[in-house]
């Protein structure tokens, strides 16, 4: 029954618009058999959540999603049927004016409502995503100042613990976000092959790789722990906790301040 729907639904684009065609696919589905039943407006987001869950999202890019798509939802208040490209351009040009967002941010929604009303065609709910006519958003590339050999020895030199050395070390040997270092575990860590599995953004595992330097500091520091904790890098109390994002941020910080690097 869908396949007929589906042919219908094409002979009908040269006679009827955007809207119409909607309108035609929710009443053949509606009272045809076997038409794929029509859900409400409040179903689909928690339905489309659960498919980028199950590609592997993590809980903040769901989380990111879930806010993203429910302002459009609520500020739009219009069935997702119903909703066509230029009340998206409307949505997004407010959305920059009122908050003063950068077009990287802009370009963000954009994506997330792509992926969104892209889900909604695929799983038949609406005709034609309304995004396909919004093009990317261009943005301004800019260059990020990296740290010179000079900025990264007094950064070390300042360093006065062996776990100081060595987290920073790791980050610019390997180039592994913070977020993916504080997940590493001592088991992940290859000291022969100087070589550690990171696990990355959608739960993907990678492998990266080390220097000789980030390899003796690495066996300092594991040699100096007298925990049995699973983490690679702890807090520097007594605790043994596993050291988080915002702990290492805050330390690197003040480390930076300390060896008067500003970046």
């Amino acid at each position: 029954m869908e396949n007929a729907i589906q042919l219908i639904l094409a002979q009908m684009q040269s006679v009827l618009n955007s809207p119409q065609l909607k309108r035609l696919k929710t009443v053949l589905t509606e009272i045809l058999p076997g038409g794929k039943t029509i859900k409400d407006d409040s179903e689909l987001l928690p339905l489309f959540l659960t498919a980028k869950e199950v590609e592997g999202c993590s809980s903040k890019t769901i989380e990111y999603y879930r806010s993203t798509l429910s302002l459009m939802t609520e500020t739009l208040a219009k069935p997702y049927t119903q909703i066509e490209s230029d009340d998206l351009r409307k949505y997004l040009n407010d959305y920059e004016a009122s908050r003063g967002s950068s077009k990287v941010t802009i370009d963000n929604i954009r994506r997330i409502m792509s992926s969104f009303f892209s889900w909604l065609e695929d799983e038949d709910y609406i005709v034609k995503s309304p995004v396909r006519r919004i093009h990317r958003v261009k943005t301004v590339q800019v260059a990020k100042e990296v740290l010179t050999d000079e900025d990264l020895e007094t950064l070390r030199n300042v360093c006065g613990t062996k776990r100081d050395l060595a987290v920073i070390d790791l980050l610019v040997s390997t180039g592994m976000r913070i977020g993916e270092l504080v997940k590493l575990n001592i088991e992940d860590v290859n000291l022969a092959e100087r070589e550690c599995l990171v696990m990355g953004k959608g739960n993907k595992q990678r492998p990266v790789y080390f220097d000789a330097r980030t390899k003796l500091h690495l066996e300092e520091y594991l040699h100096a722990r007298a925990d049995h904790a699973p983490a690679l890098f702890v807090a520097l109390d007594s605790s043994a906790r596993r050291v988080t994002i915002g702990n290492l941020e805050q330390r690197l910080r003040k480390l930076g301040k300390s060896a008067g690097v500003c970046r």
